[in-house]
C-alpha cells in the first residue's frame, strides 16, 4: 500500500511530466491546428507560435493549463514556489495579451482585455521573455540542488538541467537578434520549438520520466 509521502511524490511526478509534456506537444499542435485552417491571412502564419493564435484555439488550449499547473506547483522551498508562480502568470500574459501580425491593422483591440494591438505586442513580448527566463533559471538553479548524496545519475540529471536552462538563456539571446536584425522572421518559430524542447526535457527529467537517468533507489519506491 502507498504511504502518504509516496502518493505525494506520484502527484509531483505527474504535474512535472504533464508541464513538460504539454511544453513538448505546444509547437506541433500549434503549427498543425492553424496549418489545416484554410485561408491563410498571411504567408507569415507560420513564422511564430505567437501568430498561430489568431488562427487556432491550440495555443490558448494547452499553455493556459500548463501555466495553471505552474501556478499550483508546490516547491520545495519559497524561491522555487515563487519562480513557477511567476512564470505561470508570465505564461498567461503571453495568451491574454497577444502578438502583432502583418495581416491586423494597428490599433485593433485584442486579447481579453481588447487593449490596442501595438500595446498588446509589447506586454506579450515582454511576459514571453520573462517566461523563458524564468524557467531557464528554475532548470539552472532550483532543479540541480539536492538534500541528499549527489549520486552519478543525480549528477547527469544536473547536466541536462543545466544545459536546457542554458541553452533556453542562450536562445532568448538569439531570439532578441532575430527581432532586431534583419534576419528572417521565421525564425522565430525555429528558436520557440527548441526553446519548448528544452523546457519540456528539464520537466520531463525532474517528473522522472526517463528511469534510466533515475536514483535505483528513488525508482524502486514508485
Amino acid at each position: 500500500m502507498d504511504t502518504d509521502n509516496t502518493k505525494e511524490k506520484r502527484i509531483y511526478l505527474r504535474i512535472r511530466n504533464l508541464c513538460g509534456l504539454l511544453g513538448i506537444i505546444l509547437p506541433w499542435l500549434a503549427l498543425f491546428s492553424a496549418g489545416i485552417v484554410r485561408p491563410h491571412p498571411s504567408e507569415e502564419w507560420w513564422w511564430s507560435i505567437s501568430a498561430t493564435y489568431y488562427q487556432s484555439p491550440a495555443l490558448v488550449g494547452v499553455l493556459v493549463p500548463a501555466c495553471i499547473v505552474l501556478i499550483s506547483y508546490i516547491g520545495y522551498n519559497k524561491w522555487d514556489n515563487w519562480i513557477t508562480t511567476l512564470s505561470g502568470i508570465m505564461g498567461l500574459g503571453i495568451v491574454l495579451f497577444p502578438c502583432n501580425v502583418s495581416w491586423i491593422a494597428d490599433g485593433t483591440a485584442v486579447g481579453f482585455f481588447q487593449v490596442p494591438i501595438q500595446i498588446s505586442n509589447i506586454i506579450h513580448t515582454v511576459c514571453a521573455a520573462l517566461f523563458f527566463i524564468l524557467i531557464a533559471c528554475n532548470s539552472i538553479f532550483l532543479f540541480t540542488k539536492s538534500d541528499g548524496i549527489m549520486t552519478d545519475r543525480k549528477r547527469i540529471r544536473n547536466r541536462i538541467y543545466r544545459v536546457c536552462g542554458i541553452g533556453m538563456l542562450v536562445l532568448e539571446v538569439a531570439f532578441a537578434v532575430v527581432m532586431l536584425c534583419g534576419v528572417p522572421k521565421f525564425c522565430i518559430m525555429i528558436i520557440e520549438i527548441i526553446l519548448l524542447h528544452l523546457f519540456g526535457i528539464s520537466w520531463l527529467v525532474k517528473g522522472e520520466a526517463f528511469p534510466f537517468l533515475n536514483d535505483k533507489t528513488e525508482a524502486s519506491k514508485i
